[in-house]
């Protein structure tokens, strides 16, 4: 009873599996039966498609030296799949080529600037210079004649001052003793001296009075006339007494020199 029951079963199981192997045979002869009518192309099943390969990247190129080079630069790019590309030309001026160097000449030495030429000398008179008149302490009776040269070039003193004070018709004579032994020459800005002796200390001279008003003439080179225009000193507020000892010195170059003579 056993046995029998054993061959059924395997008759049982050996029936299941040859209707799972036909059915199986028909189901595959139908699929290639429909493939063939689509297209007459073979298409196998559940075939897993090739995994795309990432590209390798690339090493960035170093980058290109810079030059200090002036130009323009155009490009044109066209795309194909899903990589894009840019080509382009750079066009630029050309550096100028460096001249090659050059031995430079010794320049001439400039010459050394010179000084203006002296100023030609004139004859002092009174346009062209300052008269201060200023009474004397010591000697006693004594006036100081102080001639400035104002003009821009030297200038000339010759022989003494003709003064005439008021309305005197004459000038009165140099004392010769005070004659120096050269021309008095003024450098502008420069001062030159005479001393005027007004009246007798012991009041022995006659005709003594006061005046108020003073006159400096100037002679030229003979000593004889008189040149330019005449200065006019300030006086003392008083006037100055003046009799018939009056007499004056040759210009001098220092105060001292025309205080003594």
């Amino acid at each position: 009873m056993s046995g029998i029951r054993t061959a059924r079963t395997a008759r049982t199981r050996l029936l299941t599996a040859a209707a799972s192997v036909a059915i199986a045979a028909l189901t595959l002869s139908a699929c290639n039966d429909d493939a063939a009518d689509a297209g007459g192309r073979t298409t196998t099943a559940n075939t897993p498609a090739p995994a795309a390969t990432a590209p390798a990247t690339a090493a960035p190129a170093p980058a290109p030296a810079t030059t200090e080079t002036t130009g323009t630069s155009t490009g044109t790019g066209t795309s194909t799949g899903t990589s894009t590309g840019t080509t382009g030309t750079t066009t630029g001026a050309k550096p100028a080529p460096v001249p090659a160097p050059t031995t430079a000449k010794p320049t001439a030495k400039a010459p050394a600037p010179q000084p203006p030429a002296a100023a030609k000398a004139v004859t002092c008179e009174g346009s062209t210079t300052k008269t201060v008149a200023a009474p004397l302490a010591r000697p006693l009776n004594h006036l100081l004649l102080t001639v400035t040269n104002t003009g821009s070039a030297p200038c000339h003193l010759y022989g003494y001052p003709a003064v005439r004070f008021g309305e005197a018709q004459s000038v009165p004579p140099v004392i010769e003793d005070s004659k120096p032994q050269a021309v008095v020459t003024l450098m502008p800005g420069q001062a030159g001296y005479a001393a005027v002796n007004l009246s007798a200390t012991d009041g022995s001279a006659a005709h003594g009075h006061t005046e108020t008003t003073l006159t400096v003439y100037f002679h030229g080179p003979s000593g004889n006339e008189s040149v330019g225009t005449g200065s006019n000193p300030a006086m003392p507020p008083k006037g100055l007494y003046i009799d018939d000892s009056l007499k004056v010195t040759y210009w001098q170059q220092t105060m001292d020199d025309a205080v003594a003579g």
